[in-house]
This record gives C-alpha cells, sequence and structure tokens, in this order.
C-alpha cells in the first residue's frame, strides 16, 4: 500500500493550494498542459456559482520534473488561488491589528459544528476553508498525474452525470463521450440533460440547490489489481473510501450496486467465458454486473463506480441553526456558492479513481523506472493464458 502517495494543502481563500506526489517513476513524461484539461473540466458544468469566474485553475510543477520527464523524486504541484487577493487579511499567516469578523452561525449539513468543536475554534471559518470544495482542484490536479502514468499503457477514464434533482438519465449503451463533454450538465441522455437544467433553474430562485448521481468508467484496466487476502488492499474498498472522501459524496456502488439486491443470483453474477469467446482479451465475462471488481480484485472488464452527491449545505435561503458561541438559534451563514456541483463532482471522482489505480498499478508492477514497470507489465500478461498459469 502507498506506492503513489500524495499529500494536499491549502485553504479556499488561501494563497493557492500545494501537492505533493511521491511514488512516480523516473521517465514519465509529465507536462503541465496534461494537467489543464481535467482542471478546465472541473470547473464547467451548470449550476456554478461566482467563484468559477474568478479562478482559471492552473496547475504548475515545481519540482521533480526535468525537461519533460520525471527524475522518480516527488513531485510539487501549486495551483493559485485569485481570489487570494480580495482576502489578505482575512486569511493572512500573521497576525492583522485589524478586527476580523467571526463566523459563529453554522450550516446543517457542513463540517462547520463537528470540525469548530473537534479542534476547539470560535470561529467556524477555520473549518470552512479547508473543508471548502476548493481543495479538489488539488485532487483533480494529482488525479491528472495519475492518468498520465495510466496512459502509458492504455487505461482510459470517462464519467458522465446520471441524475440530477430527481431527473435520471436513460444512458445508451454506448456512450458518446463528446457529447457528454458539449453538455452542460455533463449527460449521456440529451432530452435528460435539459429537464437537469430545469431542475437546477427551479432551485436556483428558491435560494436551494440539488444534489445527484455519476459515475465513472475505467477501460483497460487489467485483471489482478487489488487483492482479497486483506481489507485494506481490496480495489473495490479502497476506491470506495477514495470516492466516499470527496465533499458532498455519501454514497458509493460497482456496477449494479443497490440494483443487484433485487435480483436473484443466477442474474447477477457475470459468467465467465470460455476461451474461444475471449476475442484477444483474456478470461471474459458475459455481463460486468460487479463493474470489473471480484473479491476486491479486478478482473479486466471495465471497472464502473457510481456516487451518491448530497445537495451542497450552502443555502442562499439558508436553513435554521444554532451559534457556535452562544448556543441561541439562528439563520446559517451563506457563503457564495453553486447551486449545483454534480458535473463537476464527476471529474473529480475520475481524479480519485485514478489515484486509487495508480497506486494498486505501482503495487503491481512497481519499479524504479517507468521501462522497468513496463516490461513487468509485459511480462504479467504474457502469464495469462491459462497455459501460462502455474500448474496448468
Amino acid at each position: 500500500m502507498g506506492q503513489f502517495r500524495m499529500l494536499t494543502a491549502g485553504e479556499s481563500h488561501g494563497k493557492g493550494l500545494s501537492m505533493i506526489i511521491e511514488g512516480l517513476p523516473s521517465g514519465l513524461p509529465l507536462s503541465e498542459a496534461d494537467l489543464a484539461t481535467d482542471l478546465a473540466r472541473r470547473q464547467g458544468g451548470y449550476g456554478r456559482g461566482g467563484r468559477m469566474k474568478i479562478e482559471k485553475d492552473h496547475a504548475e510543477i515545481m519540482a521533480g520534473v526535468r525537461h519533460g520527464y520525471t527524475l522518480g523524486s516527488p513531485v510539487a504541484l501549486w495551483v493559485e488561488n485569485r481570489d487570494w487577493a480580495n482576502w489578505t487579511e482575512k486569511m493572512a499567516i500573521d497576525p492583522v491589528e485589524i478586527e476580523i469578523e467571526r463566523i459563529t452561525r453554522m450550516r446543517p449539513g457542513h463540517a462547520d459544528l463537528p470540525g469548530a468543536i473537534k479542534y476547539d475554534f470560535a470561529d467556524v471559518r477555520n473549518v470552512l476553508e479547508r473543508a471548502s470544495a476548493r481543495e479538489t482542484a488539488a485532487r483533480v490536479a494529482v488525479g491528472g498525474v495519475a492518468k498520465r502514468l495510466l496512459d502509458e499503457f492504455g487505461v482510459e477514464f470517462h464519467s458522465h452525470t446520471l441524475a440530477i434533482g430527481g431527473v435520471r438519465a436513460s444512458v445508451p449503451a454506448q456512450v458518446d463521450w463528446h457529447a457528454v463533454e458539449e453538455s452542460p450538465v455533463r449527460s449521456a441522455d440529451a432530452a435528460a440533460g435539459e429537464a437537469m437544467v430545469a431542475a437546477i433553474n427551479a432551485a436556483k430562485p428558491d435560494g436551494d440547490t440539488v444534489g445527484g448521481e455519476v459515475e465513472v468508467r475505467v477501460s483497460g484496466v487489467p485483471l489482478g489489481l487489488g487483492s482479497h487476502v486483506h481489507w485494506d488492499r481490496k480495489l473495490d474498498g479502497r476506491i470506495a473510501q477514495a470516492i466516499c472522501s470527496i465533499n458532498a459524496f455519501k454514497g458509493v456502488q460497482f456496477g449494479l450496486g443497490f440494483d443487484g439486491t433485487n435480483l436473484r443470483g443466477s442474474q447477477v453474477h457475470d459468467v465467465i467465458l470460455p476461451m474461444d469467446q475471449w476475442h484477444g482479451q483474456p478470461w471474459r465475462h458475459a455481463t460486468n454486473n460487479h463493474g470489473g471488481i471480484e473479491g476486491g480484485i479486478s478482473t479486466g472488464e471495465e471497472i464502473v463506480v457510481r456516487g451518491a452527491v448530497k445537495p451542497i449545505p450552502t443555502l442562499a435561503h439558508p436553513l435554521p441553526s444554532a451559534d457556535l458561541v452562544t448556543g441561541e438559534e439562528v439563520l446559517a451563514q451563506y457563503e457564495r456558492s453553486d447551486v449545483c456541483v454534480v458535473p463537476a463532482a464527476g471529474v473529480v471522482a475520475e481524479a480519485m479513481v485514478a489515484i486509487v489505480l495508480a497506486d494498486a498499478w505501482l503495487e503491481k508492477f512497481g519499479g524504479d523506472t517507468l521501462g522497468e514497470i513496463r516490461a513487468n507489465y509485459e511480462s504479467y500478461l504474457q502469464r495469462l493464458a491459462p497455459r501460462n498459469l502455474r500448474g496448468a
């Protein structure tokens, strides 16, 4: 565990976001342009708020890369917060002489109350600045590095919106990923996408927010990542933890997920096909109801992960709450906010799945150089055919 490790630091209205990535091999081509696309995708999506008009996220590589290639040493990234210019006193590192108004009106559904009590704060801003979804920009930047590694081996990532505000997409058998990226809500169903936009528009004048569901699909992952032998090595467990660590995510499922509970076992389990039906890929299945993972190990089928995104808790028409200092009834604090983050949440989920898969990849095929990892990977593929298995 922990072959691909990352740390992020930074507050929503601080100077910026810092990232350290450890475990990358030497010789991996990496540029700032490799990270730009996903950072831009994260900032898009219908229902975003004013902050996205201020920021234009760019990840600067500060260390660990020379002349376009990784060195095997830690990679450092930096994303500037343009809005810092408006917060230099409120978020100053050193003490300031002016009095800064404390935030004590807590938002239901946010980290405000548990964070303030846990860390003994009388100002909720000490919590909300780090608990903000602004931190997901750092995750997307790191996810871009993970994707760059996995792209060397043909692994591809996609995501789309399954539902927003009670409107659910009818997903075609073959998803047009270009059309998804062109959709304002990143929906594979154009008609449902229009209804999702309407649901967001209906919530906005009410000062309310809407949530939904996203799906991540990953192709090109070979059989054998993860393990069945310990709870913390199971690939689905690791992905589930990563997904649920994202702001506002409250549920995760693989493949059929909860829908499979309504079916019999004979309708759920993925039949293993005989060799004459493999069509060039070893150990194919007739279906992929388990979402590409069985027993905590990737099966070689497409990994399919779904996540539930709650409506964000910062409401323009605030809910009743209590004051942190007095305990008296108040209306919750309102910070500039989005109405819906579901389209962007799919991009963040992609990043977290990529980070987990990069870690599992290095765990399985690890080496100090990209060439060594490639040799280990190709050697492993050679033994997947039945005649090459031990004892066959």
